[in-house]
């Protein structure tokens, strides 16, 4: 694969959701991975947790190879410290101390390539009281505050499908550390041990709400705030056909449009950053969008400066004509996907190659 990371080789110790992401993240941008899976399910498709059917491959496990070994067995694990040794990172996400078992821990492998970038994977990090517990997703962003910040008044928090935790607060911070650590390796000579750990992440994700409590400007209870569904003027709609659309209309320019169009002249909506107001005027906002069906709103405000849009499922996401032109998502192996992103204007990544079969490059390496 071409991409700014071509030349760039990892070993991924194989596992489930933030390090497969991670490592997905990587080979996109053109690095060559090199998944470690378990001899005992050579031939298989392994997806997320689970066997998936013949001829379908997992998505997270998208532009890489694949070598079966059993890190059990001496001789594997001798295969394995061979082909660490020509490697630039590794990934690996199993609870603390297990990879240290299996002979195969930061000392070890640093010892024998001192320039390696060691990327650790956990969700409670390598240390602390609850390291070594098993968790989720869910439990991550729960305790790192994040969870909270999601829901509407009149229930519960809702968690966003391992997207907040596994995936933007772990997979995405390792590929970041692991690049981090890499240039700084370039000039140090040295590698290094890279903890992502998913509550950390998650919190990190959680700057902008920090930010805004710091000024004042943000409460504990959900749907009482600017950008948390609070306000009449920021947050989801139901039409008249039962789907749904988007508005922001935060700056005072746009927030003026969005009134002209929806021909709103009640002076009461003047006190547009007044919270005690918010209510009384979501509700007739809302009466006003369930008027009409979606696509009415569409042709009216798409591509205005209201900030609009529809809310989409990610089949109609995949053929929206915004999404379509810039070739957001693709399909292959009968699975719809997201590109690889960012995009660069020299060194161009192309389109991932499909999901290997677990030990199907065994040949090619061992």
């Amino acid at each position: 694969m071409s991409g700014p990371l071509k030349g760039l080789k990892v070993i991924e110790f194989g596992g489930i959701g933030p390090g497969p992401f991670c490592a997905m993240m990587l080979a996109d941008m053109g690095a060559d991975v090199i998944r470690l899976d378990r001899k005992a399910d050579k031939g298989k498709d392994r997806g997320q947790g689970t066997f998936l059917a013949s001829g379908r491959r997992s998505v997270l496990h998208r532009g890489r190879r694949s070598i079966a070994v059993d890190l059990k067995s001496p001789d594997d694990v001798r295969k394995v410290l061979e082909l660490v040794d020509g490697a630039d990172a590794i990934i690996e996400g199993f609870r603390p101390g297990v990879m240290e078992r299996l002979g195969l821990g930061p000392d070890v492998l640093l010892a024998r390539h001192p320039k390696l970038v060691y990327g650790r994977m956990t969700g409670w990090g390598q240390t602390g009281p609850l390291a070594r517990a098993a968790g989720h997703d869910i439990n991550y962003i729960a305790l790192s505050g994040a969870l909270s910040l999601i829901g509407r008044t009149e229930g519960g928090p809702v968690a966003p499908p391992a997207m907040l935790g596994d995936l933007g607060g772990g997979g995405m911070m390792l590929a970041f550390g692991i690049v981090c650590a890499l240039l700084e390796a370039r000039t140090s000579g040295k590698g290094q041990v890279v903890d992502a750990a998913i509550t950390d992440g998650a919190a990190l994700l959680t700057s902008i709400v920090c930010d805004m409590k710091a000024l004042g400007q943000w409460k504990n209870e959900r749907q009482t705030n600017l950008l948390d569904g609070g306000s009449h003027f920021y947050d989801t709609y139901e039409c008249a056909d039962g789907k749904w659309i988007s508005i922001g209309s935060l700056e005072p320019q746009f927030y003026a449009m969005f009134l002209d169009m929806l021909g709103i002249n009640d002076p009461e909506f003047q006190r547009q950053r007044d919270p005690a107001v918010w209510p009384a005027l979501k509700r007739k906002v809302a009466d006003t969008f369930r008027s009409q069906p979606s696509a009415h709103w569409c042709a009216l405000m798409e591509g205005t400066d209201v900030c609009f849009a529809p809310v989409l499922t990610l089949d109609e996401a995949a053929h929206h004509p915004h999404n379509s032109a810039r070739g957001t998502f693709f399909e292959r192996d009968g699975a719809l996907q997201p590109s690889p992103a960012p995009r660069f204007s020299r060194t161009v990544a192309d389109q991932p190659g499909p999901a290997p079969y677990i030990g199907e490059h065994d040949d090619q390496f061992l």
